[in-house]
């Protein structure tokens, strides 16, 4: 690669797009102008909320006035001032008062619920007829020191007083909790003062209060506030610039028609990639930090306004240290790497930069849980959530932020070969989809569905396109979706038959769609699934030994797995199907149903139909590597089962590739889940004998969730009988789509210094 030329790309683009005063304005000027006028808006919406009023309608508050044994609720048309933390509070309640002479409780609802619809009143309280009266005399009962069976004979619901509010208005709740705590206060008052003149100690009711300490200091409280907030808000304004100069150099460009100049010129794909990679960087970088820094200056104006309104307010807020500016822009390049290699990627899709722009919502969709995971309350960094790309970056960084670097430091090259690996698979597909003319200039078309319904069957190929596979995966998943919910209402008492009923929907929902397509919309149905033909008896033996070499391989995969993300294995054990299975004496039956029945749907979908749209990408391994995801997802709703089986159909998708056909996927299929299923129905069994024979022992190590593993001799020798028969399968001569002899066959261009009219 020449860097030259990649720097020559860079400054030309950097310069077109600093002449686009669209951009400048979303990049530089937004900013500046966004935070203050939130800022503003947010102080002038504080303000409202301080000084609004609401209105509380008191009916049967003349009683309570009347009663000297009462401490005083109402004084001066307010709540009394010493029933709230703060005095000034009093003043946010505005009362009014009414007769509850002659009204019963349903007149005083339902007039109640009119004033609270019409506006006229925020909160209703009703003190039902006599509530002072049954106080009073409970208060005079306490002092005559009577029996206690005898004060506690007033019936305790008529001395519940009543609170309406309206949920809908915003205003009612606000001003509904209000009351609830002048209430409380005010009950708390009776209470003091009847234990007080009954000379009854006041603290019998409460003997004891809870004292918590925080041992954080303020500096570790301001810390643990923007280490969760300020990651996300950099990394989606990361995402927001890397995105709208992406679809400006790609789609922009084929709209402008100045892309077929820049691919004519001497520069390579991947110089051309590189270059308007680190223009789409440099603007995200640059969007990130001028938002960062805007904010900043607008949060430090605001938090001094406020602290001069609140006395002491100043303390409660500080800017973050210099140290947490440091590593938020540390984490800013890789994941601006990353965002900006998307971002191209989707744009180099897209026909126009109106299609490019509806790219942004289904990227942003994909991305936020993931940048959201690390603000969940409770999470934390582990090796788990270290793996997961972006949210182990975040992950990372607040706790970078916080200080806490010796709980951080161990998962510090996890999240970092996990991100510069997501890096470079995006580079490398933005640069694969550079390469493709079909992609980078696809014609605008008007849909219609008649034609495009007669295109799907005139037009047909051998093998179904990546769009037909992909809607083939979509279909599958919609179907198990609706028929999951109608599952639902069959009978929960478990039985065989209700097993089988449950397996033939889930196969048929993963083998119709594929079936059906590969006979609508492909010329070679055959060819589509991988069934033309016969492979060789060596290669369907061969599929069969490595399913027995691989499977203690893919039980401590599926262990470690599990180790990493926990999952409650003794309550799957014990679910109902769990039990029938191995209860059930009929083994054969079982592999049959479990064993069988999927290997042959889910590959003829999987492996069959979804693979062979998949290899018109051009690269095998992407095939392959997308198919086997796929397949984790739709194969359980368990995510560590998910990513064990996805796994395992790297290994099927690649015997699938390498052999030509699907027999022997369906036959390691078979012999993989055979085995499985062997291992839970003789589980019990297995277990007592690797405890009293040592021949066993050497093969079997129970572990405390009651599944077998293998022990570590056993998926040693396994792993290196799985790579000698993988290197058995590689030295096959494998059938390649069109897609990929193009690839292997294309030729890098010489390289030559790049013309000067790029500048």
């Amino acid at each position: 690669m020449n860097w030259h030329n990649v720097r020559l790309i860079w400054a030309r683009e950097t310069r077109d797009q600093l002449r686009d005063r669209r951009m400048l304005f979303m990049i530089c000027v937004l900013p500046i102008l966004l935070y203050p006028l939130l800022g503003t808006t947010f102080m002038q919406l504080a303000q409202f909320m301080r000084k609004h009023e609401s209105t509380v309608l008191i009916v049967g508050a003349e009683q309570l006035r009347d009663a000297p044994t009462l401490p005083p609720l109402i004084e001066n048309g307010r709540f009394a001032a010493d029933l709230f933390a703060a005095p000034h509070e009093a003043q946010l309640l505005h009362v009014e008062e009414q007769s509850a002479e002659g009204k019963s409780e349903a007149d005083v609802i339902a007039e109640g619920r009119r004033e609270l619809i019409a506006g006229t009143a925020d909160t209703v309280v009703y003190f039902p007829d006599g509530f002072a009266e049954k106080l009073a005399r409970i208060h005079q009962r306490l002092q005559n020191r009577e029996p206690a069976d005898t004060v506690q004979s007033e019936p305790v619901e008529e001395l519940k007083p009543i609170v309406l509010f309206h949920s809908p208005r915003e205003a009612s709740p606000v001003a509904k909790m209000r009351v609830d705590r002048a209430i409380d206060r005010w009950m708390a008052k009776i209470v003091e003062r009847n234990l007080r003149e009954s000379h009854v100690p006041i603290n019998i009711t409460q003997p004891f209060e809870l004292e918590s300490i925080d041992v954080a200091g303020r500096e570790q409280k301001q810390a643990a506030l923007y280490s969760k907030l300020l990651p996300f808000i950099v990394f989606l304004w990361a995402l927001t610039g890397a995105f709208y100069p992406a679809v400006d150099l790609c789609a922009g460009e084929k709209e402008r028609g100045t892309l077929e100049a820049l691919l004519a010129s001497p520069a390579q794909r991947s110089e051309i990639v590189w270059g308007k990679l680190l223009t789409v960087m440099l603007f995200s970088v640059f969007t990130a930090l001028l938002n960062l820094a805007s904010m900043g200056f607008t949060a430090a104006f605001v938090v001094r306004q406020m602290s001069a309104a609140v006395p002491g307010g100043a303390s409660l807020f500080a800017m973050p240290p210099l140290i947490s500016i440091f590593w938020i822009v540390l984490a800013l390049l890789p994941i601006s790497a990353l965002f900006s290699a998307l971002s191209l990627a989707c744009a180099a899709f897209a026909r126009s930069t109106k299609e490019g722009q509806y790219y942004f919502m289904p990227l942003f969709m994909i991305t936020l849980p993931l940048m959201l995971a690390p603000m969940s309350p409770g999470t934390e960094l582990n090796l788990g959530n270290s793996l997961i790309p972006v949210t182990g970056l975040s992950f990372l960084l607040r706790g970078l932020m916080e200080g806490d670097y010796q709980r951080v430091v161990p998962f510090v090259l996890p999240v970092v070969v996990v991100t510069l690996g997501c890096c470079w698979l995006a580079v490398r597909w933005a640069i694969e989809l550079f390469n493709q003319e079909s992609v980078l200039f696809r014609e605008n078309e008007r849909f219609e569905l008649r034609a495009w319904l007669i295109h799907l069957v005139r037009d047909r190929k051998a093998t179904p396109s990546v769009g037909a596979a992909l809607a083939c995966v979509a279909i599958i998943f919609l179907v198990k979706f609706f028929a999951g919910l109608a599952l639902t209402s069959l009978p929960s008492e478990p039985h065989f038959g209700l097993l089988v009923q449950v397996v033939l929907i889930t196969q048929l929902c993963i083998v119709v769609p594929a079936l059906a397509m590969a006979f609508l919309f492909t010329r070679n149905p055959q060819q589509s699934l991988l069934l033309a033909g016969w492979p060789r008896p060596a290669t369907l033996l061969a599929a069969v030994a490595l399913a027995v070499a691989f499977f203690p391989v893919g039980l401590q995969v599926g262990e470690w797995i599990r180790q990493l993300y926990p999952i409650d294995m003794e309550s799957l054990a014990d679910s109902p199907f769990a039990q029938l299975l191995q209860s059930s004496p009929s083994l054969w039956k079982i592999l049959l149903l479990m064993a069988l029945l999927p290997a042959v749907c889910e590959e003829l979908a999987f492996r069959g139909f979804v693979l062979s749209g998949l290899r018109h990408l051009g690269h095998k391994w992407w095939a392959i590597v997308l198919t086997a995801v796929l397949f984790g997802m739709a194969h359980t709703a368990l995510l560590q089962q998910s990513l064990a089986a996805a796994v395992t159909g790297v290994l099927i998708g690649y015997i699938a590739v390498q052999s030509g056909h699907l027999a022997p996927c369906i036959l390691f299929h078979f012999a993989y889940n055979g085995l499985s299923l062997t291992l839970g129905h003789w589980g019990e069994r297995l277990t007592k004998l690797a405890e009293s024979k040592p021949l066993f022992d050497q093969f079997f190590q129970p572990t405390h969730d009651r599944l077998q593993v293998f022990s570590p001799a056993v998926v040693v020798t396994g792993g290196l009988v799985t790579l000698a028969l993988l290197w058995w399968f590689h030295r096959l001569d494998s059938p390649k789509s069109a897609e990929e002899r193009l690839t292997e066959a294309r030729l890098q261009p010489v390289q030559r210094p790049l013309a000067q009219d790029l500048s």
